[in-house]
């Protein structure tokens, strides 16, 4: 009982949102933890026996484009980006509204086309056989990962993002929190 009233604190969104979150977090949390061990690990062996760990640099591109782009429907969705709001008062709750749901509008367009050409850009790189440098992994699967996040980053804004903003009464004290 105690861990789903923690869930419930720390991701207030509706029932599939909230899950879609903690399962993100968990592999972005996850992925931090293997490339802090991935690094200590390499660093150690560095200067402990003068040989560091064959693709560490490869292994931490990796992470980290996993660990960003699975942040990146949970960031868009909460509004966490950087605001600036030095207008909102001046031009009014309607205006402001009207603003943040064309703000949704052009961000989830722009991550479906997006995800559209990296998509292509995965199949490409995918049927030349294209390989990491040095642990010779297929490329275009982190390509296909990166294209599917910005799918869904793309819907959550749509639907989850949308219905923050029409929701809320303030709009600007919505954003950002």
């Amino acid at each position: 009982m105690k861990n789903n009233g923690w869930i419930e604190k720390q991701y207030p969104e509706p029932n599939l949102y909230r899950w879609i979150g903690l399962t993100l977090e968990a592999i972005a949390a996850t992925v931090l933890l293997l490339l802090v061990l991935l690094t200590c690990f390499d660093v150690a062996g560095r200067y402990l026996f003068n040989n560091s760990i064959d693709g560490a640099v490869e292994l931490t591109q990796l992470g980290l484009a996993i660990m960003v782009f699975a942040q990146m429907p949970i960031i868009t969705w909460r509004g966490s980006h950087v605001v600036v709001d030095l207008l909102d008062h001046i031009l009014g709750n309607r205006i402001v509204k009207l603003l943040a749901i064309f703000s949704v509008l052009i961000i989830s367009t722009s991550f479906y086309f997006l995800a559209i050409r990296i998509y292509q850009l995965a199949e490409r790189s995918l049927r030349r056989g294209e390989l990491t440098e040095y642990l010779g992994l297929p490329a275009g699967h982190i390509a296909q990962y990166i294209a599917l996040m910005s799918w869904l980053t793309a819907a959550c804004m749509l639907t989850y993002g949308a219905y923050v903003v029409l929701k809320n009464k303030n709009v600007s004290s919505s954003v950002g929190e």
